[in-house]
């Protein structure tokens, strides 16, 4: 986006939209050697059942291809480079979800205790459902023309994560610590360092 404007290929004066789909699925996780989801694991993956079927076939013959060319049923709005609203059509299919996330690594046991609640309601039958998030934020920071989002966001937050016109966060009180089953531990010391004091 930057190259564009140094370079003087866009219009400063309109505001110019596309659509961001064919999202992959999964990717090559270098660290781990394994392969992941992309983005968002909930969404439905483009050929559903029969694609995730061909590229767990193509894995177990050592063949990753299949499975990184997936492509995922999600989609982004995109104002002038800024990304505007994400969204997706949801995985709602239990067997579909197992498959992807075997794919991913996950054997169905850790599916199903780990996304337990979803797993168990999709067993009852759900439509396909999917959604769209619009950030209004970034919206108004195009129709105000500024670069910063922090000039627009009703309380911004400053480098350390503080909303200092919200003094937030805020320090907790015992009782709300003992209610919320929590409690503050303070990090060790190491070996030579002075204390406070």
């Amino acid at each position: 986006m930057r190259v564009g404007e140094e370079l003087k290929l866009t219009d400063a004066d309109q505001f110019a939209f596309c659509w961001i789909v064919d999202f992959p699925m999964f990717e090559w996780n270098e660290e781990e050697g394994r392969i992941d989801f992309s983005h968002n694991p909930f969404s439905m993956p483009q050929g559903g059942l029969e694609a995730l079927e061909a590229a767990e076939k193509a894995l177990a013959e050592g063949d990753t291809g299949p499975a990184l060319a997936m492509k995922a049923w999600q989609y982004d709005i995109v104002c002038n480079g800024i990304e505007l609203s994400s969204g997706a059509i949801r995985n709602h299919l239990p067997e579909v979800m197992k498959k992807a996330f075997g794919i991913a690594g996950y054997p169905p046991e850790v599916v199903e205790e780990s996304f337990g609640a979803l797993y168990r309601a999709f067993q009852y039958g759900a439509p396909p459902h999917g959604g769209i998030a619009p950030g209004l934020d970034r919206m108004v920071m195009l129709l105000a023309d500024e670069p910063n989002i922090r000039e627009v966001v009703m309380f911004p937050m400053n480098q350390q994560a503080e909303d200092l016109l919200m003094n937030a966060p805020a320090e907790l009180s015992p009782s709300q610590l003992r209610e919320l089953h929590l409690r503050v531990m303070q990090p060790k010391k190491k070996a030579g360092e002075k204390t406070d004091g």
